[in-house]
């Protein structure tokens, strides 16, 4: 029978060993890993144990200890392995192999037994599984079988605790009851919970009493005093300390801070540094500026710290208004109206802050606010003049005569030296000087004649200044309004194109007319209209007057001709309801058309006489002596040409301008293109001063006159002044051989009959006589002078000499 034999030897298991050793005697034992019994080998002395016999398994055993942290210098004995077969020859070998074997575990070959060789950490790793085999020396031919057991390294105190989650950051409310908990700190040990009591750990405060304390099993931190302030110690920093061995005299320990901070809490109510403020601002100051900021000193933050002002009472209400700074908790007081020192120089107010946030638990001590007194001084500044209205309206009529008084403005110093005044017109809104104004007394007249046609609202800025101090300037508005008289007389409101049909009816409509009239009367515009007496008993068109400020033009007869008469100018008088009433007479043309039987017209104007009733012999006759005419006709224009002057006179004047362009590399003569200016030259043009040669265009005009002389312009409607002073340009220009060709473009500076000074154009001269008399030139001021005395008459008398 073969049986193992091991033999272990640590210092924790000698007392074990010697209760042991009386059953070595006896013979060999194992563990068996699977159920844990004791083994018996069988001997052949007699054995009181002989009836539990079973049958014997092979080489069997369970664990060996080895004691971590050895620091001896031989290596460290753990067990020893041997086999019954092994008769103590050397004839057997024992073989170690697993985790550690040959690096950690090595083993007596001869005799089974086990070293370790190095420090063994069970924190690192707490047990190695081997496997050992015991073979013959010669043939390693196994005696044993291979049999696993494990070495089980074990614990001792060598490890501290550790706080792996510090240091640690926790807050409390300030006047927290005793006992509140704060935070629970952890300290973890790597040592074996499961053997004897190295990770057994206790807690206390070792730096933080009285203020805090610790339970020892838990580690939770609590308060140990009531009502902390803040405002008095706003942060703590604890030391906790945890120690295993259950706390006990030999245990390892580790340390971590606890950094405590106190919250605030409303517990402070806010509190005015003075009861009594003063501050000193000018009446100058603008509204909505800050008159004065005042502060309530609150020893809390944050939101406890936030409060609102209120003014609770004072003199001058509706002056002030007071809010909070958001950012500064400071009560700005803002100016609601304007300050006056000559009416009120201060006022006295009383200003309240009260907590925004309040903690019913600290109502006790309260009250959460607090009151203070603002008195304000308002300082005297010099102030510009102020006028007693700011906007003045007055009313002028049109036909006033210069210097004509409208109104009057009025401004006075608000300061208590009343200064004089003196007062001047803003003349950026009086730019054609309309109006003077009385430096003194601030009268407003007129300068030159008004016109409401053309400027109906003068809006003028009248200065008010100090006599003392002439940079104090107030500004008022003077609004005077031009009122209406009837200096306009009506006329047509449009220019009428009026068409009658040659099928017209007796009493038939052809034309409803209106006026207007640049006047405004203040009843409005009543016109009436009536035929001109030249035409007020034709026997062609009379006119109905509708009274609805229009008229009617109706037939007194059927069958008009446009060969007849292809237009007929109808003279209409139109009177307003003026005081005095004014009147015009404007001309309707009526032209004759042709039309179709729904009434349109299809053509007008004048049509060639055709003759009726000839026979066609007498057209053909007719016919051959037109004919016969445009032969002859013909006949002359060809003859003239061939007499045809040459257009330039002078020979030696012939001279020609080419252009020559070379676009080519080749090809000589080809290559040139001569351009004859001579052709663009016409000599005979420049020299004949009466003949146009490339138009002359027919001149209509509608009104007949002398050929003698040209029209006078004054006597004519304004329209019809303009279109004969065209006209007349036109003619003039078409028949002078140095004027540019008839489609360019011409200016003619005509100012028309409407000027005051008429015209001073040497157009208009033409027109006239050239003695005319200048003389008037004198009358019109020192700005006239230099043509007064250019213009004037010879005698070289002047009002300016």
């Amino acid at each position: 029978d073969k049986t193992l034999r091991v033999l272990t030897f640590q210092p924790y298991s000698l007392a074990l060993l010697a209760l042991l050793f009386p059953l070595r005697e006896r013979g060999c034992w194992g563990l068996n890993p699977s159920s844990g019994d004791l083994e018996k080998s069988p001997r052949s002395d007699p054995d009181p144990w002989e009836g539990l016999h079973r049958n014997k398994r092979s080489w069997v055993w369970n664990q060996f200890f080895v004691l971590e942290e050895y620091t001896g210098n031989e290596p460290l004995y753990v067990g020893k392995l041997h086999s019954d077969v092994d008769k103590g020859d050397g004839k057997v070998k024992y073989v170690l192999s697993g985790e550690g074997a040959t690096s950690i575990f090595t083993i007596d070959e001869n005799t089974g037994d086990i070293h370790a060789t190095k420090r063994l950490d069970r924190e690192a790793q707490a047990y190695y599984t081997l496997q050992a085999q015991a073979v013959d020396r010669l043939t390693n031919i196994p005696v044993e079988p291979r049999s696993e057991f494990v070495v089980k390294v074990q614990d001792i105190n060598d490890n501290e605790p550790k706080f792996l989650d510090g240091p640690y950051l926790a807050g409390v409310p300030e006047m927290s009851p005793l006992g509140t908990m704060v935070v629970q700190v952890a300290a973890t040990d790597a040592d074996d919970p499961t053997y004897g009591n190295s990770a057994r750990v206790v807690y206390s405060i070792i730096h933080g009493q009285p203020y805090f304390s610790v339970e020892p099993k838990t580690g939770v931190i609590r308060t140990a005093l009531p009502n902390m302030d803040r405002e008095t110690r706003d942060q703590y920093v604890l030391v906790i300390q945890a120690k295993d061995m259950v706390g006990q005299m030999g245990g390892l320990s580790g340390t971590t801070s606890v950094t405590v901070t106190l919250t605030d809490v409303n517990d402070n109510p806010p509190r005015f540094t003075h009861k009594n403020y003063q501050y000193t601002v000018p009446e100058s100051l603008p509204l909505q500026s800050v008159v004065a900021r005042i502060k309530a000193a609150d020893a809390d933050i944050g939101s406890n710290a936030e409060m609102d002002f209120r003014i609770m009472d004072g003199d001058g209400p509706g002056m002030f208004n007071i809010t909070t700074d958001e950012e500064t908790q400071d009560g700005i007081i803002i100016l609601l109206k304007p300050l006056d020192f000559e009416t009120k120089s201060s006022f006295s107010l009383r200003i309240e802050a009260t907590n925004r946030n309040i903690d019913s638990n600290f109502l006790s001590l309260g009250p959460f606010s607090d009151t203070t007194s603002v008195k304000v001084t308002v300082e005297d500044v010099n102030e510009p003049p102020v006028f007693s209205s700011p906007l003045s309206k007055m009313v002028v009529s049109e036909d006033a005569r210069v210097g004509t008084s409208i109104g009057r403005v009025s401004a006075h110093d608000p300061d208590n030296s009343n200064n004089g005044i003196r007062y001047s017109i803003d003349r950026n809104t009086d730019l054609e000087r309309f109006f003077n104004v009385d430096a003194m007394s601030g009268v407003i007249s007129t300068a030159k004649s008004l016109d409401r046609e053309a400027n109906s609202v003068h809006n003028l800025t009248i200065f008010a200044m100090e006599s003392q101090d002439p940079t104090q300037i107030g500004k008022g508005i003077s609004l005077i309004t031009v009122s209406d008289i009837n200096d306009n007389a009506p006329v047509f409101a449009i220019d009428y194109e009026t068409l009658l049909c040659e099928n017209a009816l007796p009493g038939q409509v052809i034309q409803t007319i209106s006026a207007v009239d640049k006047d405004e009367p203040l009843s409005g515009h009543r016109f009436y209209f009536a035929l001109a007496a030249p035409a007020a008993g034709n026997l062609n068109f009379t006119l109905r007057d509708n009274k609805d400020n229009t008229a009617s033009v109706l037939t007194k007869r059927g069958g008009f001709r446009r060969r007849e008469q292809p237009v007929y100018r109808l003279p209409v008088l139109i009177v307003d309801s003026g005081s005095p009433a004014l009147s015009s007479t404007n001309t309707l043309s009526v032209r004759v058309c042709d039309c179709d039987s729904d009434g349109v017209a299809l053509s007008c104007g004048a049509v060639a006489y055709t003759a009726t009733g000839l026979s066609t012999g007498a057209l053909l006759a007719i016919l051959g002596c037109i004919m016969t005419l445009l032969v002859m006709v013909l006949l002359i224009v060809t003859m003239r040409r061939r007499r045809k002057e040459p257009l330039i006179l002078e020979e030696e004047r012939d001279i020609r301008e080419n252009i020559v362009r070379y676009d080519d590399e080749g090809g000589g003569e080809e290559d040139t293109e001569a351009f004859d200016m001579v052709t663009l030259r016409n000599l005979n043009v420049i020299r004949d001063p009466n003949v146009r040669r490339d138009v002359t265009p027919d001149t209509p005009t509608f009104f007949h006159y002398p050929s003698t002389s040209r029209p006078s312009y004054k006597s004519l409607p304004d329209n019809v002044v303009f279109r004969e002073f065209i006209w007349e340009r036109l003619k003039d220009a078409d028949v002078d051989p140095s004027a540019p060709p008839y489609d360019s473009l011409q200016t003619y500076a005509f100012e028309g009959s409407g000027s005051v000074a008429e015209s001073l154009s040497s157009l208009e001269s033409l027109s006239t006589d050239s003695d005319q008399n200048y003389d008037y030139l004198s009358n019109w001021g020192p700005r006239f002078k230099k043509l007064a005395d250019l213009y004037g008459n010879s005698d070289g008398t002047s009002v300016f000499s």
